[in-house]
């Protein structure tokens, strides 16, 4: 689903943020000259013998290395981080491209949430940097790609990994709900791989902060916020948001997490979003499952549980709890 979510607002990043709440995470804006070298100072000589500026990155202390991904209005690239001294993932974002819902709610909301995380199993925050033409993210690197990439590379995931990877998801959903945050955006390639090969949920560029409470016997019960922004995508979205009724985020959140856990053991989607009134019926019937490859009862009965309609859906503590 394309767009920024409509609900909220977060004061933009023009000027610098003293005591950010995480350490080490810093917000701040640059010196306002990043034309398509973003350069600002001199360091050296050029072939003509001029004086060679350095990128707002490298006064920053970032070396920049190869591009690993791109969109159509942000690029990242891997960097050499001078002050943390490891590789970083840095998300470049053009002002000129993005669209301003983007740059005004969706990137600014996306940076408040994620600044103050710290989690083993959620991508970690170092710095963002708005310059004139450009808002650069810092985050760190995730050595191994996505889950998606993994999947495509082996097909499907043996049960053991499956069952490791899916209870990183799991612990690291659950911190964020106990913070009140939801994703509403979880799917396998937003689902990054370390040097270890542990989960780490990035993007959260559809999150939003529920103030109002904390922890999960708030969050889910009887009074629990009801969300009626229909963000993230298609094929890991709930029943009720693809119905468009307002919806508890936090089973939301849940739901995608069984649409990745079916693609984990099966390495396919348990749905076709390439049709949206079939895929409104698939959501809304008993999910299935193929034949091959061959997956336990028992992990089966779980997907069954969280692909559910969400007055049926269990929490994030019964599916922790769970026998699988």
């Amino acid at each position: 689903m394309a767009g920024a979510p409509a609900d909220g607002d977060v004061h933009g990043l023009a000027t610098c943020m003293s005591a950010p709440e995480a350490a080490g995470a810093e917000i701040c804006a640059g010196d306002g000259v990043d034309a398509a070298s973003d350069s600002t100072t001199s360091t050296g000589r050029g072939e003509a013998g001029e004086a060679r500026k350095a990128t707002v990155l490298e006064t920053h202390g970032y070396t920049v290395g190869e591009t690993i991904g791109s969109g159509s209005y942000a690029t990242v690239k891997v960097a050499k981080s001078e002050n943390h001294d490891c590789k970083v993932a840095v998300k470049i974002v053009s002002k000129f491209q993005a669209p301003i819902d983007y740059l005004r709610k969706f990137l600014p909301r996306e940076i408040e949430v994620v600044k103050g995380l710290r989690h083993p199993n959620v991508m970690r925050f170092l710095q963002a940097i708005e310059t004139t033409h450009r808002v650069y993210i810092v985050m760190e690197y995730a050595a191994n790609g996505s889950l998606l990439d993994v999947i495509r590379h082996e097909s499907h995931i043996d049960e053991a990994r499956a069952r490791r990877w899916f209870g990183q998801l799991a612990d690291a959903v659950q911190y964020c709900h106990d913070l009140g945050i939801v994703h509403r955006d979880i799917k396998c390639e937003n689902l990054l791989m370390d040097g270890d090969l542990n989960i780490k949920l990035s993007d959260f560029g559809f999150a939003r902060g529920l103030t109002a409470y904390r922890g999960e016997s708030a969050s889910q019960g009887a009074g629990a916020h009801l969300s009626e922004t229909f963000c993230g995508s298609y094929a890991y979205a709930s029943p009720e948001i693809l119905r468009g009724v307002p919806y508890q985020p936090q089973l939301a959140d849940i739901w995608s997490m069984g649409v990745v856990l079916y693609a984990i053991v099966f390495g396919r989607l348990p749905f076709d979003d390439s049709n949206f009134n079939q895929l409104l019926k698939q959501v809304q019937a008993k999910v299935r499952f193929p034949d091959e490859p061959r997956v336990s009862a028992a992990c089966k009965a779980l997907i069954r549980r969280i692909l559910a309609p969400a007055r049926a859906r269990p929490r994030l503590s019964a599916i922790r709890a769970d026998a699988w």
